[in-house]
């Protein structure tokens, strides 16, 4: 499986200990079954949790790396015997691990020598020009001229005519660029690291530096230091779990700002997984290319993956039929949840059979984003804004007359395990803590999303495979804690809505 499910239990397992308010106390559904340190969670936030989601961001990145089709190449490129003596003799000069400079050409470069980013930087540790000569790198252009012919207006006798004329055109060249050479660019990246490491206090930020740049990384640990909750010794880690839209809300926009621009936030926790995955594949390469083949989902060699739900519900054992899910006849799940007020949130039935297709899990993970948000949303306390339910329908199925328009979206017949989210009526409070939960449950595997094909604020979402069982107990406590259900045959045979279909 991509995310391995004792981590993700490990939370699970912490959820008593978490205190809950009975679903009364609040007039709405608050449930027992919690993950520490989510949404508005940060008092909850010890180191012992901060290394459980980091251990749950670093498993969360096999994503990033496995769906691109060069992470097999790159990986026997990377562990070749020539790359490695680089690493190993960079290693004992720098005392930057090998395997940690392994990890970032992989990324950077997949093991090219000659890789290009688009934006500039070059090489096998993609290093910029400005930051080459920080490392003492020679990059050397020349300038050379060429003959052309160009059309131009001349004064001949007075008169101004058009003539061909030749002219000399300078341009540059380059003619030497030690980032091309991976017996100079290896031993100055580590070089670099080492001093990275000592100016910022540790190699996470010393990566963290080599991704986003020194003044971006002084000015996130000078935040971080600030940070109420947070004591030291500071870590990256520390960084990225200590702010929310509520809380240290100047480091939290810091982040927001530069996961917008590269994800450099999450880099380090990219470059541990990528170290993983290397090792992975130098024990046992039939395992990482059995994981790869999960995160490739089917695709065609040539499509990358393009979000996680086509990995966990695109087709296969994850779909369930109409009739499988609904076994029992014509009992509807989702009518339990006809209450918007006390749910945080309002279903939108399908014409077809005027219930909304939806498994149990499904339906507790609804239940706890909307729980997780409006708990957000309470403790940014945004003056004028009213809590307002989240809209959720089915999302429709694919056409399959459509033909390779369809490729990739197979996880919609997944029937009952991904729905819709329409964010568009949000109140901006609520939209940005409602965004901040997504993405703390989708960094700690529990869930998948992506925006449905031309609609900005609709989400398709589903739990990962391995989340059910937790999003099922969530459930069993929606289901208990509301007791005033309309239909007195679905209380009497309300526990068979958190049994999965076979």
């Amino acid at each position: 499986m991509p995310y391995s499910l004792l981590t993700l239990l490990a939370f699970a397992s912490l959820s008593s200990s978490v205190p809950a308010s009975a679903p009364g106390e609040k007039g709405y559904f608050v449930p027992f079954s919690r993950l520490p340190g989510i949404g508005a969670g940060r008092a909850e936030l010890t180191d012992d949790i901060i290394a459980r989601r980091a251990r749950n961001m670093v498993e969360s990145q096999t994503f990033a790396i496995l769906r691109d089709p060069n992470a097999e190449a790159g990986a026997q490129r990377i562990l070749g015997a020539q790359l490695q003596r680089l690493f190993n003799k960079a290693s004992s000069e720098s005392g930057v691990p090998s395997s940690l400079l392994a990890a970032m050409a992989y990324l950077e470069s997949w093991g090219d020598p000659r890789a290009q980013s688009p934006t500039g930087p070059r090489g096998i540790m993609q290093i910029s020009a400005g930051t080459a000569r920080a490392m003492g790198l020679r990059v050397v252009y020349q300038t050379r001229y060429r003959v052309q012919t160009q059309t131009r207006k001349v004064r001949v006798k007075g008169k101004v005519v058009t003539r061909r004329v030749r002219v000399r055109v300078p341009y540059r060249v380059l003619v030497r660029d030690d980032r091309l050479v991976p017996e100079r660019a290896i031993p100055a990246a580590a070089k670099y690291l080492a001093r990275l490491s000592d100016k910022f206090g540790g190699l996470d930020w010393a990566v963290f530096a080599y991704h986003c740049g020194e003044n971006c990384v002084a000015s996130m640990r000078s935040l971080t230091e600030q940070a109420r909750g947070i004591e030291p010794p500071y870590t990256v880690a520390k960084m990225f779990f200590a702010a929310s839209p509520a809380v240290n809300r100047d480091l939290y926009l810091a982040i927001q700002y530069h996961m917008n621009r590269d994800y450099s936030p999450t880099y380090w926790f990219r470059v541990m997984r990528a170290r993983e995955l290397l090792e992975m594949y130098r024990k046992d390469r039939a395992e990482f290319r059995k994981l790869a083949a999960e995160y490739r989902a089917g695709m065609e060699p040539k499509q990358r993956t393009p979000h996680r739900l086509a990995v966990w519900h695109g087709g296969g054992a994850a779909s369930r039929s109409r009739e499988a899910l609904y076994s029992e006849g014509d009992r509807c799940p989702a009518r339990i949840f006809e209450d918007p007020h006390y749910y945080g949130f309002r279903i939108r039935h399908t014409a077809e059979s005027g219930c909304l297709p939806a498994s149990p899990s499904t339906l507790g993970a609804l239940a706890y984003i909307a729980y997780e948000t409006r708990r957000l949303h309470e403790a940014m306390n945004v003056r004028g804004e009213r809590f307002v339910p989240l809209e959720v329908t089915a999302p429709a199925a694919p056409d399959a007359s459509a033909g390779e328009s369809t490729r990739g979206k197979e996880f919609l017949q997944s029937i009952g395990h991904v729905l819709n989210i329409n964010y568009a009526k949000l109140p901006p409070g609520q939209r940005e803590a409602f965004e901040f939960v997504m993405d703390e449950l989708g960094w700690e595997g529990y869930l998948g999303f992506i925006h449905a094909e031309g609609e900005r604020h609709t989400l398709h979402v589903g739990c990962s495979p391995q989340s059910r069982e937790f999003f099922e107990k969530v459930f069993a406590e929606a289901v208990e804690g509301k007791t005033d259900f309309s239909n007195t045959r679905e209380r009497a045979s309300a526990g068979w809505f958190w049994r999965e279909a076979a």
